[in-house]
């Protein structure tokens, strides 16, 4: 375990290099001031757009925005941190690959195994103090601006949301050990998705796919029970992931 707690610094220092820790700071920051804000300047934008609106025979009459139109925002919002965590984390291994740097690492005795453990848990850690952190800001904020209670189960959507993120970064661990370039990868994680979303097409599936935890908004609002067989499912198949993640990369040519 400790060269996998020093492999881990390592990359925790080339995503502070590369910029990676920055942008995505950057962006989940983004998402949790946009939440809050959007909702604040509904009213004045739908105001600013009457005139217009009413020359073709809409009429817009006086808007309230509560704290639940803040949190839909954020459960809108979140996806797009996402889509750009994963885009950014899509070559953790396959840049490995090559450019050759895990080879003279491996030459001095580090397991794979070690290596994997490392790869892996920094995603883990980026998306979770990401994810949280944009939820904090929201929070904070939706406080200021508004004296409501707020989504009467807001704790079992964020838990959810944050659940599926953690689901997403499992299949990208093991994409990202079958693949050899980010592409592959990319197209690993989205089909998997996509796989995932279909499924939740069929009534009797709806509630057991992983992409049911993204259904942030209805489960906040308490217009929906906590989907907790999407979240054994979930926890399941992404066990699975990095449990055959680990012989593939044994077996992996490097």
């Amino acid at each position: 375990m400790k060269n996998a707690l020093i492999f881990l610094k390592k990359e925790w220092t080339e995503q502070l290099r590369s910029g990676r820790l920055l942008t995505l700071g950057l962006v989940f920051a983004l998402v949790g001031i946009m939440s809050p804000a959007i909702a604040k300047m509904t009213p004045w934008l739908l105001e600013m757009m009457a005139e217009e609106m009413a020359s073709t025979g809409l009429l817009v009459g006086d808007v309230t925005v509560t704290v639940l139109d803040s949190w839909t925002q954020f459960f809108k919002n979140v996806p797009i941190a996402l889509i750009a965590f994963v885009l950014m984390q899509s070559a953790i291994f396959t840049g490995e690959y090559q450019s050759g740097t895990l080879i003279p690492v491996l030459a001095r005795g580090v397991r794979r195994s070690e290596v994997l453990i490392a790869k892996a848990a920094m995603p883990v850690i980026l998306w979770t103090l990401g994810y949280w952190v944009s939820f904090a800001i929201t929070y904070g904020y939706n406080a200021w601006f508004w004296t409501d209670p707020g989504a009467p189960e807001l704790m079992a959507a964020v838990l959810c949301w944050w659940g599926f993120g953690l689901w997403t970064v499992a299949v990208l661990v093991l994409a990202s050990v079958m693949a050899s370039t980010g592409t592959g990868v990319l197209l690993g994680v989205g089909g998997a998705v996509v796989a995932s979303f279909l499924s939740g097409l069929v009534p009797k599936l709806s509630d057991w796919v992983p992409t049911a935890l993204m259904a942030g908004d209805p489960l906040a609002r308490g217009t929906m029970e906590t989907p907790v067989g999407a979240i054994a499912v979930a926890a399941v198949t992404g066990a699975v992931c990095l449990a055959v993640s680990v012989p593939l990369f044994d077996k992996k040519h490097i």
